[in-house]
């Protein structure tokens, strides 16, 4: 799909009006306090016809977006995080910033919003985990309550061993770590897509056998086991990833008459 020569003429929207579609999907309410979502850079007023998607706004995706003459970049992680005190070409994130906006291109973060709203479910989905519910509880009414990640039973007893090569399988993704007895059945599984290290309590707090995530180190991992839970390390971007082809199902289905390009899968690091 992501054929930069391919620029058919459609009908276009403003950023505002595909940015209300989005926040329906995952309004920022359920962002963090910390985190910083929404229109990052560009106008709201920009006329859109094209849409590129990735994880992240890295040199390689400004540069590819420009070059398909994309008119918005969507992205899960926010380029802009830390508060700035100027924009220059003296900094690496300064320049993609002026690139974007010498580009005339509005650019949309969906961060810990999507995680809540989008990203949780659809992980558990892609692992068919069966009476689910909330991992880490992060909003809470009097009807409903959502937060980070989701915690259920696999589709069916399995040894970690075998868990590992369901969740590569699933995930696509060539390799993980795990922490804990190879050999041991799991049943009662937690996913949490990028940085799990926050919720490996609420995973032994809700007797999970295992927990499927990313960026665990050596203290959480072995802590981790001594207290009954092992682990899963499938990676930030090997469980994140899902970002991208969720969201082109999602404008195809709401928005068709955009046309849509996405940042080619790759592994920001390499196993060697």
């Amino acid at each position: 799909m992501r054929n930069c020569h391919d620029k058919v003429e459609r009908a276009s929207m403003k950023c505002s009006e595909i940015m209300e579609h989005l926040e329906q999907l995952s309004p920022p309410s359920f962002a963090e306090e910390w985190d910083n979502v929404g229109l990052l850079v560009g106008r709201r007023n920009k006329e859109v016809q094209r849409i590129y998607i990735a994880l992240d706004a890295t040199d390689e995706v400004v540069e590819d977006a420009v070059r398909c003459g994309a008119d918005m970049l969507l992205t899960h992680h926010p380029l802009i995080f830390r508060a700035m005190k100027r924009i220059s070409d003296e900094d690496f994130i300064g320049k993609r910033i002026i690139k974007l906006i010498q580009s005339d291109i509005s650019y949309y973060a969906m961060h810990t919003n999507f995680d809540v709203m989008g990203m949780a479910d659809a992980a558990a989905d892609e692992l068919k985990l069966e009476n689910r519910d909330v991992l880490n509880v992060t909003y809470e009414d009097e009807i409903s309550h959502e937060g980070i990640g989701r915690i259920g039973n696999l589709p069916r007893s399995m040894t970690l061993l075998a868990c590992a090569e369901y969740v590569k399988g699933v995930f696509r993704i060539p390799g993980v770590r795990i922490y804990g007895d190879a050999d041991a059945e799991v049943l009662r599984a937690a996913i949490c897509p990028g940085s799990g290290k926050s919720v490996i309590q609420d995973a032994i707090q809700q007797q999970a056998d295992v927990l499927i995530t990313g960026d665990i180190d050596h203290h959480e991992g072995i802590d981790a086991m001594a207290q009954g839970l092992s682990i899963i390390d499938a990676s930030h971007y090997g469980l994140e990833k899902i970002f991208i082809p969720y969201l082109q199902d999602y404008i195809r289905r709401e928005l068709p008459s955009l046309q849509l390009f996405a940042a080619h899968e790759k592994s920001p690091f390499t196993d060697v």
